[in-house]
């Protein structure tokens, strides 16, 4: 008995002690991470300030591409329709940015996604989750637009998960019959009749479908640009090179932003200041305050230099820091796309 005693309380110390050790090794793995994220952000940090550029570098060009700002600051473009500040690409969201006082709105940035029934419906992600109501409504998780009709989807709040600047879930508790029509998914069709009859706007239209449901959506929307007129004010994007090529191929008169390939030989061309540079697209739409700064600087006079000689106007998303957007600014950026257009107008008119 004392031998088994033993053995089982040496046991118990053996495990403690390893446990222990576990214990500390856990701690200390989980401070190197710490203080490499710090590090990282720090080399960020400095990395950006080194890589501003000298707003008097920036060289005017003569243009054909009407994107392209000639009054000396970018055109303000409300990103997700004002997301920052209302339900993103809600009716709601488009009123707010016509209706609001204190700003104005140049262009119009929404996203789009193709429902079951063949309707272009406005939507950021590939699924419902993240801001509407969808897994109470339709019992269950992922649940995506592709996959719902226009009619089913209506019955959604799209601002179900909605919070504030100041914190606040205005929309949360809407169900049913109480979600009010301008908090219900909708058509691109009816987000243009409001636009057109309240001004003279250019849109960024992204369509977030890949594959053969992408180039599905990009027929139906020309089809509706085409009946209204309104090829020259739309800038077209994907982050599907198959649906741009598309584009290219069935739709020359859509215009369209570069391809994240396009991007990349774009900026090579533009460090190595090539001659031989013919681009497809005539804008760019491109990050500045993300990690990829750290290897690729997208936000230099040099960038909007090389993307003016070349006719591109050069847009920026998402921006919503002050201090990225007066930098933007600054150095000649055609277009900044920003959750918050009210921040974004103050600091290109104060």
């Amino acid at each position: 008995m004392y031998l088994l005693n033993t053995f089982t309380t040496s046991g118990n110390n053996m495990s403690e002690t390893v446990k222990e050790k576990k214990k500390t090794g856990r701690g200390k793995k989980a401070l190197c991470i710490i203080l490499a994220i710090v590090l990282l952000i720090a080399v960020g940090e400095v990395v950006s300030v080194s890589w501003h550029s000298n707003p008097d570098k920036i060289v005017q060009y003569e243009s054909e591409n009407r994107y392209i700002s000639t009054s000396g600051k970018p055109f303000i473009s409300a990103h997700r329709s004002g997301g920052g500040i209302a339900p993103e690409e809600s009716m709601v969201a488009f009123r707010n940015c016509i209706e609001n006082e204190n700003f104005n709105v140049d262009v119009f940035e929404f996203d789009l996604h193709i429902t079951k029934d063949g309707v272009l419906v406005l939507l950021h992600d590939d699924t419902l989750d993240r801001t509407t109501d969808s897994e109470e409504v339709f019992g269950t998780k992922g649940a995506r637009p592709e996959d719902y009709t226009y009619d089913e989807l209506r019955q959604l709040n799209i601002g179900a998960k909605f919070t504030d600047p100041d914190g606040n879930m205005p929309y949360a508790n809407l169900s049913g019959d109480d979600v009010p029509d301008d908090l219900r998914i909708v058509r691109i069709d009816d987000i243009l009749d409001y636009l057109e009859a309240n001004g003279n706007f250019d849109y960024i239209i992204e369509i977030k479908n890949k594959g053969d449901l992408g180039k599905q959506g990009v027929d139906i929307l020309c089809d509706i640009l085409g009946s209204r007129g309104l090829f020259d004010k739309v800038i077209f994007g994907t982050f599907h090179e198959e649906v741009s090529l598309y584009v290219d191929e069935a739709h020359p008169e859509l215009k369209r932003s570069a391809t994240i390939k396009e991007v990349l030989e774009f900026y090579t061309a533009a460090m190595t200041d090539s001659k031989d540079f013919s681009p497809k697209y005539i804008a760019l739409q491109i990050p500045y305050n993300m990690p990829i700064r750290l290897s690729v600087n997208l936000g230099t006079a040099k960038i909007i230099n090389y993307a003016h000689a070349h006719n591109i106007a050069v847009q920026y998303w998402t921006i919503n820091s002050e201090k990225d957007l007066e930098y933007l600014s600054s150095i000649g950026a055609d277009c900044i796309m920003s959750d918050y257009p009210d921040r974004l107008y103050s600091v290109v008119n104060g």
